[in-house]
């Protein structure tokens, strides 16, 4: 058996409709307990970017959004979202948007909990899911589990799809890049930023995420605008296809679901445990502030990147979808893959000769950002097994990162995207169930937010909550009381 045949093999056990069934059962149940603080909390989720600032320990507020923002905003949103209608059909780009809207509860609950247990390890904050599991559910062999998972997805597994999309798409604008130079010039532009720390990679991120993101939708938006006739059928076409109402794809439903769903997942990362561990290098004053900023990661990550993707690649018409079968039910653009080429193509056919351009940097900073915050999630868990004597072993990870950034420059697109979502399915199993788990102490955190939220100074106490093992925040709390006294606030 080759290799391929043995990942795919293990690919079909990690997914399937059980993992889609826990994901949305768990946005479903959050959203619900939350009472919909993804609608009713909107305005604290944006008021709560600009507060926090960053400390010798932390990163401001913004800065954690970025980070997170920046590893869930990647080649997801492109390649993904091209993969996920060409499987999916139109539909899946509705089952994308369902995900961000009832994954933002799970965003916030698993951002909250790493705040909530998140330690000072080497002088800077850490913290995320085998944080949280072994002081919240207090089982150290799961933590070590989880911990073990996630280096092994974001040093090994995922960056290879990251680097091997960057070359994908500057092939297309300068054929005589070789994948081996592409690999060289990524992973050395990378090792200038990881090699800084935790403070190097935040400031990086606030400066690049926003630019990125905001240039990417408002070309969407040019695009919507030049075809603006085409725009109510194909909003009909994604929601008729999402239900099986469409007449060209209603045999696919199925697909629409499981391929919208996993690709969500893939793009917003909620629920999967990534998005925590940049939360908790937070310096914020209670852990529901980051919580409500993650959650908002989740909606401009999806509910925008994504959906600018989907429609500039349904208005133009320059995609395919497969029938399962080995046929397809539309074969737009005869012989080209899923891939971040129909998205060239579509900006081409309304602005001649500027979507090759265009895409190839977009996805360069899209998957950059990606590989920095893969990178501190790595170190985070370094830092979990290692404790104290974790330096050396983050060095090491940083270089192994480096070289398999390389690695995913020359090699195969489809191994590449296929390790990548075990590892990210193995990761939301795990992460899912743990903040199920944790659901109590997760919603504690919002109560107590919301009955302190007009107050001058907001405080954590998480003994009053009866919060066991959260004793770093004694000091935060101490440390804001004394600042609020010398200012006058009360």
């Amino acid at each position: 058996m080759d290799l391929q045949k043995i990942v795919d093999a293990v690919y079909g056990y990690v997914w399937g409709y059980p993992l889609v069934i826990l994901c949305l059962g768990a946005g479903i149940f959050f959203s619900i307990r939350t009472r919909f603080l993804q609608v009713r909390l909107i305005k604290d989720m944006v008021g709560q970017l600009w507060r926090g600032r960053s400390s010798k320990k932390g990163v401001s507020s913004f800065q954690g959004f970025a980070m997170a923002l920046g590893g869930r905003v990647g080649t997801g949103n492109i390649a993904g979202v091209a993969t996920a209608i060409g499987f999916g059909g139109p539909g899946a780009l509705f089952w994308m948007w369902m995900l961000a809207f009832l994954g933002a509860g799970s965003a916030y609950i698993e951002s909250a909990l790493a705040q909530v247990w998140k330690e000072e390890i080497g002088g800077v904050y850490r913290g995320g899911p085998a944080y949280y599991i072994e002081k919240g559910l207090g089982q150290k062999w799961y933590a070590v589990i989880f911990s073990i998972v996630t280096i092994l997805s974001c040093g090994i597994l995922l960056p290879s799809i990251q680097s091997n999309s960057i070359t994908v798409a500057f092939r297309n604008v300068i054929p005589k890049l070789s994948p081996s130079a592409s690999g060289i010039i990524i992973a050395a532009l990378l090792g200038l930023i990881i090699f800084g720390g935790v403070k190097r990679i935040g400031k990086a991120a606030e400066l690049m995420v926003p630019f990125m993101a905001i240039g990417y939708v408002i070309m969407a938006i040019v695009i919507i605008v030049l075809d603006l006739k085409r725009l109510p059928d194909v909003l009909r076409m994604i929601f008729a296809s999402a239900f099986g109402a469409d007449a060209v794809f209603g045999g696919i439903v199925g697909s629409a679901i499981i391929w919208g769903v996993k690709r969500g997942i893939f793009s917003n990362e909620a629920g999967q445990g990534s998005g925590p561990q940049a939360a908790a290098a937070a310096e914020v004053r209670h852990p529901a502030q980051q919580g409500l900023v993650q959650a908002f990661s989740v909606y401009v990550d999806t509910l925008f990147v994504c959906s600018a993707t989907g429609f500039m690649i349904l208005l133009t018409g320059t995609y395919n979808v497969a029938d399962g079968k080995g046929g397809q039910i539309v074969n737009n653009i005869q012989g080209v893959e899923a891939s971040p080429v129909w998205t060239q193509m579509g900006i081409d056919t309304l602005i001649p000769g500027f979507g090759s351009y265009f895409v190839a940097v977009a996805l360069f900073f899209f998957a950059f950002t990606t590989l920095m915050a893969y990178a501190f999630y790595t170190e985070s868990n370094v830092a979990y097994l290692f404790k104290k004597k974790s330096l050396p072993a983050i060095q090491v990870a940083r270089v192994f990162i480096l070289v398999m950034t390389f690695f995913g420059a020359v090699r195969s697109t489809t191994l590449a995207w296929t390790l990548g979502d075990i590892g990210v399915g193995l990761m939301a199993w795990l992460n899912i169930i743990a903040i199920l788990l944790l659901s109590k102490v997760g919603l504690a955190t919002l109560k107590d937010y919301e009955a302190q939220r007009r107050n001058a100074g907001i405080y954590f106490d998480p003994e009053k909550l009866g919060i066991k093992n959260a004793g770093i925040w004694t000091t935060i709390r101490k440390r804001y009381e004394v600042e609020d006294a010398e200012s006058g606030k009360s």
